[in-house]
């Protein structure tokens, strides 16, 4: 993304956080390792239609607190 606003393109759209994926993110999951982050402190992973329950659960299988939401924060975008 940095390298297309370089090399003068748009914005790049938000893509799926799912290895290998490049498909456009419409989920927001929410997380954090309760045993590194504080309850103020929350990562994000974005996520695709086709990737949004593997990614769901792979966090719950840690028992990662975890919120999905639909849609994409508006700070991804930029």
């Amino acid at each position: 993304m940095i390298g297309d606003l370089l090399n003068g393109g748009g914005l790049a759209e938000p893509t799926c956080s799912r290895a290998g994926c490049g498909d456009t993110a419409t989920w927001s999951i929410a997380w954090r390792n309760p045993k590194i982050h504080t309850a103020d402190r929350r990562k994000i992973w974005l996520a695709c239609d086709a990737h949004v329950d593997y990614l769901r659960e792979f966090l719950a299988a840690r028992d990662f607190p975890l919120e999905v939401t639909a849609g994409v924060p508006k700070e991804a975008d930029a």
